[in-house]
């Protein structure tokens, strides 16, 4: 806390919650967190971790804000849809506003395999805002690999999951969701883009993970739920699974050689353990070997390409309106046009582009080649992963 008398004032109602109190709002204030996504569960994650006082919190997302994301994206308002704003820079910008004693940075980025380590660092939890597996399980390797605590959240439709895992105290997220070939059940798993998704079942589950967030923030850890839960608001169920400890064979959790049935046909309670089958993980897909790979960004015709070359904006400015591209955002971060044949660009100053009604994978890797130079392009297309 920056001000102590402010600081007891502000966090009062809090404070006198027993498990907490005084001694759990200092450690509070000394904490850094790292949340992953600034969208529909990240902007709500963000909001109560400021809001509670949290002292540290790096926020880090690759898209922008649009007027899609405003039913349940909570953070953003139309004025930062038509700014075309990038959803960290504008989820800090309000969170200031709730707590302007909290230390917070805004990236715009994609996490990968080169980022994810320096994200990491100096930080004493991860809030999984995500809506892909791959980057998920990329999070789960490094959190264990230097013992940082993963909280993880996903949803679709009216449902959604939760769990925490904890170095050294539970099983990585890797060993539950296997790296097979897909199933015919696991390429139907459900996503926004299939299922849809409503604010409901967000707040549920950025709820679920805030209070295991200030259970071990603030050292209650006796607390901690150590559960796979799943909920659904709009039939209304809830359903509990122990998660399983770590075993020697995993490289990341110490998982010994388990049979092929550990993650397997169906959820089954069966002695209170959790038994996980793939598919029914919201946005779950086996992840790609390789980096650099164009991306279909979930629930939206958007595909993520990584340019092979990166130039400033003012640079791709003049690149697209000397194609007859027609530029309808240009606000610092990022450069937003619009094709002759109406495709929509996306390029931000990380060297990736994002298209937008493009259809077709290969179509959208066309427009980065016409309208962005961006030829002799090394990696062949890879499947559709689902973010």
């Amino acid at each position: 806390m920056r001000n102590k008398t402010d600081g007891i004032e502000r966090y009062s109602r809090q404070i006198r919650f027993a498990p907490i109190g005084i001694s759990g709002q200092q450690r509070l204030g000394e904490a850094s967190i790292l949340v992953v996504g600034s969208g529909a569960l990240g902007a709500s994650l963000s909001q109560h971790m400021v809001r509670a006082g949290v002292g540290n919190i790096r926020l880090v997302d690759r898209d922008y804000v649009e007027l899609s994301n405003l039913h349940r994206q909570t953070l953003f308002d139309e004025e930062d849809a038509r700014s075309a704003l990038p959803k960290s820079v504008a989820a800090v910008s309000k969170l200031r506003r709730m707590n302007g004693a909290v230390r917070m940075e805004a990236l715009v980025a994609d996490v990968n395999k080169r980022n994810v380590e320096a994200l990491l660092m100096g930080v004493d939890l991860v809030l999984d805002g995500t809506d892909n597996t791959e980057t998920r399980l990329l999070l789960s390797d490094a959190c264990f690999t230097h013992g940082i605590p993963l909280i993880y959240g996903g949803v679709a439709g009216s449902g959604g999951m939760s769990a925490m895992f904890v170095p050294g105290d539970n099983c990585c997220l890797r060993c539950l969701l296997g790296e097979r070939e897909p199933t015919e059940d696991q390429e139907a798993a459900p996503t926004c883009e299939t299922l849809g998704v409503i604010s409901p079942a967000v707040e549920l589950v950025a709820a679920l993970q805030a209070a295991e967030a200030l259970k071990w923030l603030t050292g209650n850890r006796n607390a901690l739920r150590r559960t796979w839960l799943t909920a659904d608001v709009w039939e209304f169920s809830l359903k509990e699974w122990t998660l399983p400890p770590g075993r020697e064979s995993c490289p990341f959790c110490g998982w010994s050689e388990m049979e092929d049935t550990t993650v397997v046909d169906r959820f089954d309670a069966q002695n209170g353990n959790l038994r996980l089958q793939a598919g029914l993980v919201p946005d779950y897909a086996p992840p790609s070997s390789e980096e650099g790979y164009p991306v279909v960004l979930c629930g939206r015709d958007t595909v993520q390409v990584t340019l092979n070359q990166a130039f400033a904006l003012p640079e791709w400015k003049a690149r697209l309106e000397a194609c007859g591209c027609e530029i309808t955002a240009n606000n610092g971060y990022l450069l937003r046009a619009s094709t002759p044949e109406g495709e929509r660009i996306i390029v931000f100053q990380d060297g990736r582009a994002l298209i937008q009604g493009a259809g077709e994978m290969d179509r959208a890797v066309e427009v980065c080649r016409l309208y962005l130079n961006d030829h002799e392009r090394s990696h062949p297309i890879a499947p559709k992963t689902g973010f």
